[in-house]
Parts: C-alpha cells; structure tokens; sequence
C-alpha cells in the first residue's frame, strides 16, 4: 500500500509529532478519566477499583478513537484493531486494578496511585499501538479519507 510506514520506517521528526500527537489525545483521554473517576468516587461511595474501571473504560474508547484516527491515520480493521488494544487492557487491567486496590488499601491517595497507574498505561500503550497494532497500517489513510468515508 502506497504510503504505509511501521513505526521503524518513520524519521525521527515523524515519530516526535506522532508522539505529540499522542500525548494530547493521551492527555484528553486523562481527563475524561479523572473527571469521571473522581464524579463516581466523590458522588457514589464506590470503593477504588469499581470507579477507577469504569473510568478507564471512557477514556479507552475515546483515546482509541482518536489516535487510529489522527495519530497513527490507520486503515486497520477496526474490529482486529480495537481486539488487539482489548487484548493489552486484558493484561494491563487487572493488574492496574490490583495494584490500584492494594495500594489505596495500605493508604496511599487514591488520586497519587490513579496518576501513577495513568502514566505507566500512556507509556505502555503507546508502545503497544505503535508497535503492534498500528505497526502494519500507519499512516494508510488521510483525514479527508476519513470523513470520506464516514469513520
């Protein structure tokens, strides 16, 4: 496919923007997190971990969203792309959430161990979406391609 760079073929002022670009929408995605976190922690009394996956869940669907879409412009079967970011969330879930849970229970801050666990998914993930599963498609489709399409 005319166009198709994995993430070792980009230079290094293609893979600074992209992780720019990935920092923002990261950075959108973490407050949609927060705000929804602490709204469901400081108005429901629901312990840590209840809260904390019902944020991440928002902040997933949409930092997926936009970074198929803008940062990585891929044309990847949205369906296998979306499975392989739902196969890192089924690792990094659960120990998200064991180790947010313990560590809230031992008494550190909620919002300290929420930040760290926020920070430790944006470097991982965006290994994970560079490297497998944008790698094969990135930058296959433009912004206007997009809104051709309706995706």
């Amino acid at each position: 496919m005319a166009g198709k760079k994995d993430v070792a073929s980009l230079n290094a002022k293609q893979r600074t923007w992209q992780l720019v670009k990935f920092t923002l929408f990261s950075i959108s995605a973490g407050a949609i997190q927060a705000a929804s976190f602490a709204l469901l922690t400081e108005t429901t009394g629901l312990p840590y971990w209840p809260s904390y996956l019902m944020a991440l869940l928002l902040s997933v669907v949409w930092n997926f969203t936009f970074n198929r879409r803008y940062t990585f412009k891929s044309t990847a079967n949205i369906p296998k792309a979306m499975s392989l970011v739902l196969l890192y969330y089924a690792v990094f879930t659960p120990l998200s959430t064991w180790w947010g849970d313990a560590l809230t229970k031992i008494g550190w801050n909620e919002y300290i161990v929420l930040g760290g666990t926020m920070l430790t998914n944006f470097v991982t993930e965006y290994l994970f979406q560079s490297l497998v599963v944008f790698k094969k498609t990135m930058n296959t489709k433009t912004v206007s391609q997009f809104k051709a399409n309706g995706k």
